[in-house]
């Protein structure tokens, strides 16, 4: 599982010129699902997101996370965080979860985040043709990648 954070001002969504989803300071999440991802990587990634210190303290360091801030989440699904470029011109998608499964995954990290004492969660709609507005505060942009980071399965 892949998640694209960037530490915003505001964030939304929009699907056929309708808003679907805004949040105020917090954090905008494009999260990626693979086909050997389970809901124990949604867990530690939620658990991730939230915790991350990439909020500044009164000392301007970067220091306090999510749920210190009591920010918000905009969560948007993004397959294209799968894509693999290695050869020709057009990328190639073969890496990212079947829809199906990428939904589910998508939906249960979505409520382990609210299940989190931060403030308002917001999410796009998956699979539509999503306009996503944001204002990128610091600029702070974070990839996060499970295969990378979680402790392996032993």
């Amino acid at each position: 599982m892949k998640a694209l954070l960037q530490r915003v001002a505001r964030a939304k969504v929009t699907v056929e010129g309708e808003t679907i989803s805004q949040i105020g300071p917090g954090l905008l999440v494009l999260l990626g699902v693979g086909p050997k991802d389970t809901e124990q990587e949604a867990d530690f990634l939620a658990e991730k997101c939230v915790n991350l210190r990439i909020f500044h303290d009164q000392e301007g360091k970067m220091n306090r996370s999510l749920l210190d801030e009591k920010g918000d989440i905009l969560v948007v699904s993004q397959f294209t965080l799968y894509a693999d470029c290695k050869k020709g011109r057009r990328p190639s998608f073969v890496e990212a979860a079947p829809p199906a499964q990428a939904d589910q995954l998508y939906q249960y990290f979505t409520a382990q985040v609210r299940a989190k004492e931060v403030g308002q969660v917001g999410c796009g709609v998956f699979g539509a043709d999503m306009k996503v507005e944001l204002l990128n505060d610091g600029p702070v942009t974070i990839m996060l990648d499970t295969d990378e980071i979680m402790p392996k399965k032993k």
